[in-house]
């Protein structure tokens, strides 16, 4: 059925449509590991303009447009909120030139590409040469994630991102104002102090919002159960404000408010932040569905040809360029370098903006702005598909990405943490183990164990601890206390289901934490004593791999009294055998245990162990124990 005939959807159908869609195209991206701006893109194709289901300008009316912007400055300002100073490290050089000389330089090379290769006037290609500076931070996240790249390049990258959106939008604003002061004869002197006074009064604006709700929050003048609430508000109301003086300036009000927070030292920001991440998920799965179907195909068939060229020219000539120029002189290696010339997303600051700018020229009486809006979403679209499947193969062609194989992070050294790494190191799992006391690594050393002194979750961890490395974390250090803070903070982060604690020493119902506090549990329930005491007794820890001959079932008949402790599944996944976690093991899976010392070694030669070596490996865990070497 046509789409103009059909039934308009109440606003309760549309909000209830949009959300489904959204998130569950971004569910499915994480199941399936695929791009999700791919899928949500795609979905808001077919329920709009293909099916006709659902059209936004139709179906929501006035309210579209500012729903639409209002969204982006929520997620600008998450994004600003991000932009924590002291966590750029040794990539600051190299944000810096990408913002003061690569955001100038990408706007020129993108509008010559407009201009000469997809024909645009020189106006439209002007205007959206700005848009183009921009690279989506909410796309370069989760391309990160699943990439496992090391921090630097990837530190660069969402840096660049961020920091781009509100300067892309500022630039664009200023020639559409240009364009609009040309197109309307307005003077130029009045022309630049509207824009002078616009954007000085938006960076004012931001500043002072941002240095007002900090200085609130730390005097205690806003309850905690009021601060997200507050901040909502807040930001709702700096962008409507700034906005009323110039048009998109709010953008930048709100980035600004953003960074003013992120960089106040609150005590409360993890929580501010974690809450605001996840209400820019939301927002980010609207405002894509949303722009895609409200899409017009008749707009995008007129592009033809030319498209082609335009991405071609934007991803093979103007972001490398845009990148390498600025670079040049840095520390930053030439692998770095090339991954992030090669790496270029757009993604919703670009989709958003572009429809409203491009209804701006049109009403000027520039006819080639109803291009801006499907060029955006062509480029946006062939930028996502590209580097979201080349990035992660790209990293690792450049030595830039995290190892293939799964990696442990131990908190806490002592016999018990090197025992697992030795055992681990067999089955192809990297480990580090981290402590606050360097004699308590001592052993790790020794025994070539990778090991970090300081604490975990400080601030040089960041920087020092290529955590994308270490996908699953065991705390079992000597303090029950510090085990379930590192397991409670590193949780929201890592994934609960990937973090896992040993058992406290007091874990009557009388001491018991609250379910959200901590990780979990391993099955035997093994405290810190118990752990180390085993193997001073003679236990070792010891890694077999099963396989179609020699299965999970023969693997227990030959070691009675064997407790398994992880298994690491053919496909790279970890998994400890905890309280809610049978032990589940397959075909070329292997599986690490405390085997009870009445085991002799040659009984572990099944599945592709040699005797010769368990027994040494056996031998060494026990002098290691005994000796406290």
């Amino acid at each position: 059925m046509d789409g103009e005939v059909m039934q308009a959807l109440t606003p309760v159908q549309v909000v209830a449509l949009v959300g489904v869609l959204g998130v569950g195209a971004q569910w499915l991206a994480w199941r399936f590991r695929l791009p999700a701006i791919v899928l949500m893109l795609g979905v808001g194709l077919v329920v709009g303009p293909v099916l006709g289901w659902f059209l936004p300008e139709r179906d929501l009316g006035p309210i579209y447009r500012p729903l639409i912007s209002v969204a982006v400055a929520i997620i600008l300002f998450e994004g600003g909120l991000t932009l924590e100073y002291h966590r750029l490290g040794d990539a600051r050089p190299a944000v810096k030139r990408l913002v003061f000389l690569g955001a100038p330089l990408g706007w020129a090379l993108s509008a010559l590409v407009l201009w000469l290769a997809v024909g645009l006037s020189w106006q439209a290609a002007a205007v959206f040469g700005g848009v183009m500076v921009v690279t989506g931070p909410t796309v370069i996240a989760p391309m990160l994630r699943q990439a496992r790249l090391w921090a630097r390049p990837a530190q660069v990258l969402q840096w660049e991102a961020i920091v781009n959106d509100p300067i892309g939008v500022l630039i664009a604003v200023l020639l559409l104002e240009i364009v609009l002061v040309l197109e309307t004869g307005l003077s130029m002197g009045a022309a630049a102090w509207l824009l002078g006074s616009g954007i000085g009064f938006a960076a004012l604006a931001g500043w002072a919002g941002g240095q007002a709700m900090a200085l609130s929050f730390r005097r205690g003048w806003v309850p905690e159960y009021m601060k997200v609430p507050m901040l909502f508000v807040s930001v709702i109301a700096i962008f409507a404000i700034t906005d009323s003086v110039l048009h998109e300036t709010g953008l930048l009000a709100v980035t600004i408010m953003g960074m003013v927070l992120a960089n106040a030292k609150l005590s409360s920001y993890t929580e501010l932040h974690r809450f605001k991440e996840q209400a820019t998920i939301l927002l980010v799965s609207g405002v894509f569905v949303l722009m895609a179907a409200s899409l017009d195909f008749a707009t995008l068939g007129q592009l033809t040809w030319r498209a082609a060229l335009f991405v071609l020219f934007t991803v093979a000539l103007a972001r490398p360029l845009q990148v390498l120029l600025p670079l040049i002189g840095t520390r930053l290696p030439m692998n770095e370098r090339w991954l992030i010339a090669l790496t270029g997303p757009r993604g919703v600051v670009m989709v958003a903006v572009s429809g409203i700018f491009g209804d701006k020229l049109v009403e000027a009486g520039i006819p080639d702005g109803a291009a801006l809006a499907p060029l955006a979403f062509i480029i946006v679209l062939a930028t996502v598909i590209i580097h979201g499947f080349t990035l992660a193969p790209l990293a690792r062609r450049l030595g830039l990405s995290g190892p293939e194989r799964p990696g442990l992070l131990v908190v806490g050294g002592s016999p018990f943490a090197v025992a697992l790494a030795q055992a681990l190191e067999r089955a192809g799992v990297g480990t580090l183990i981290a402590d606050t006391n360097r004699q308590h690594l001592i052993q790790a050393r020794h025994a070539g164990v990778p090991t970090y002194y300081g604490d975990i979750l400080g601030e040089a961890a960041e920087h020092q601890v290529e955590f994308i490395a270490y996908p699953a974390v065991l705390a079992a250090s000597d303090n029950d206390a510090y085990n379930t803070l590192v397991a409670t903070d590193l949780g929201p982060e890592l994934g609960r289901d990937a973090v896992w604690q040993i058992s406290r020493v007091r874990d009557q119902s009388r001491h018991a934490l609250p379910a959200q506090l901590g990780g979990q549990r391993l099955a035997s329930c093994p405290t810190f004593d118990v752990l180390n005491q085993r193997l001073a007794e003679g236990w070792t820890l010891r890694s077999t791999r099963l396989s179609d001959e020699y299965t999970f079932d023969d693997w227990q008949a030959d070691r009675p009294g064997a407790e398994p402790l992880v298994v690491v599944s053919k496909a790279g996944m970890l998994r400890f055998h905890g309280e809610d976690q049978p032990v589940a093991a397959q075909s070329g899976d292997w599986i690490t245990a405390f085997v009870p010392p009445a085991l002799s070694p040659p009984q572990d030669t099944a599945g592709g162990d040699l005797a010769a070596e368990a027994a040494d490996v056996a031998r060494q865990h026990r002098e290691k124990a005994e000796t406290g070497s």
